[in-house]
C-alpha cells in the first residue's frame, strides 16, 4: 500500500521506488567478481548495457554504488548495504519463484475435462492419447453428461474445461469451435423408411414418434430448434450409445451424429434416412468460465482438439 505525503500528494509507488530484480542482480554480480565487465558476461548483456543500468539504479536511489577504476569495479559504503539488503531481496524472490512453480506443478499434474456425450463418447478418446503422450504426468478426470451439465460444471468450478454439441452457450462461458458436425436420421433396415425413395419433410419428421436424447442434451436442442419444438419422443435416452442401439435393434428411427453411427452405416445395420429443409448442422465448441482461458494441460487438450 502507498501512502500519501502528507500534504495531500500521493507517494510514488514501490515499483518506481526500488530497482528491478535484474538491476539487483547485476549488483549482486559486480560484488561478487569485483569487475563490471565479468559481471555483464555472467548474466549475458554488454558491458554499456551492464554500465547504463547501474546509472539508472544510482540515479533511483540518489547515491553511488559502484566506483570504477582501470583496475576494476568495488563498492562504496553506500553499495555495500544496498547489496546486502538486495542479496535478502533475491532470496526471497527465488523463494517466490520456487512456490509458483511449486503451484504451476500442482495445477499441470491434473485437469479436470468435462463433455457432452457425443463428443466424450467418440472424439475426447482420441485427443486424450495424444494429450497423454505430450504431458505423461497429468491425470485426467472425464465428466461425461449432457450439455446442460457441462456448462453448470463449468460454472461452479467442477472442471476445468468442457465440450459441448449444443446451439447456445450459457452466459459466464467462453467458447471455441473445434470441429463441425450434422445430425442425421437413421433407422433399422427393415423400418419403411429404409426403403423411402423421397426425402421426409420436416412435417413427417415431427409428427413420428422418435428414439431421442433427452432434453438439456446438445443432440436433443439442435432437433427441437429444427422443428419447432414439435419432435415426439418414442424414447428418451441419456447415452448416445443407448440411443444407437435402440435404434439398430428396430424399436424406431433414432436421430444421432453422423460421427457415431459410420461403422453401423457401413455394416448396413443403419440405413440413413435423407430429410428434406430441416436444418440440422451444428458446431462443436470447447467452453470455459469466462476470465479463465485454459492453462497449462487444459491449453494443450484445446490445442490437440484443433490439430
Amino acid at each position: 500500500m502507498s501512502y500519501g505525503d502528507g500534504k495531500g500528494f500521493p507517494a510514488v509507488g514501490l515499483a518506481h521506488r526500488v530497482p528491478d530484480l535484474g538491476a539487483l542482480e547485476l549488483l549482486l554480480a559486480v560484488a561478487r567478481l569485483g569487475s563490471l565487465g565479468r559481471a555483464a558476461r555472467e548474466l549475458g548483456i554488454t558491458q554499456p548495457a551492464a554500465s547504463s543500468r547501474i546509472r539508472s539504479m544510482e540515479r533511483q536511489l540518489g547515491m553511488a554504488l559502484v566506483d570504477r577504476s582501470p583496475r576494476g569495479s568495488r563498492l562504496t559504503a553506500a553499495g555495500a548495504l544496498v547489496t546486502d539488503w538486495a542479496r535478502r531481496i533475491m532470496e526471497a524472490a527465488e523463494a517466490f519463484d520456487a512456490g509458483a512453480q511449486a503451484l504451476r506443478g500442482r495445477r499441470d499434474s491434473r485437469l479436470r475435462v468435462a463433455a457432452s456425450m457425443t463428443i466424450a463418447e467418440y472424439l475426447l478418446p482420441g485427443w486424450l492419447i495424444a494429450l497423454r503422450a505430450r504431458r505423461p504426468d497429468t491425470a485426467v478426470t472425464l465428466l461425461a453428461g449432457n450439455s446442460a451439465a457441462v456448462a453448470e460444471r463449468l460454472l461452479t468450478d467442477e472442471a476445468d474445461l468442457g465440450f459441448v454439441e449444443g446451439l447456445t452457450v450459457p452466459t459466464g462461458l467462453d467458447t471455441a469451435v473445434v470441429a463441425r458436425d450434422r445430425l442425421i436420421v437413421v433407422t433399422a433396415p427393415g423400418h419403411p423408411w429404409a426403403r423411402r425413395r423421397t426425402p421426409l419433410s420436416a412435417g413427417e419428421l415431427a409428427s413420428a414418434p422418435l428414439i431421442l436424447r433427452e432434453e438439456g442434451s446438445g443432440t436433443r436442442q439442435v432437433l427441437d430448434a429444427a422443428l419447432g419444438g414439435l419432435a415426439r419422443p418414442l424414447l428418451e435416452l441419456s447415452s448416445t450409445t443407448a440411443v444407437k442401439a435402440s435404434a439398430v435393434s428396430g424399436a424406431g428411427p433414432a436421430v444421432l451424429s453422423e460421427l457415431v453411427v459410420g461403422e453401423e452405416l457401413a455394416a448396413r445395420r443403419l440405413v440413413s434416412v435423407p430429410v428434406a429443409d430441416v436444418r440440422l448442422d451444428r458446431s462443436l465448441r470447447a467452453v470455459w468460465r469466462t476470465g479463465h482461458r485454459p492453462a497449462g494441460p487444459g491449453r494443450d487438450l484445446l490445442g490437440l482438439t484443433r490439430g
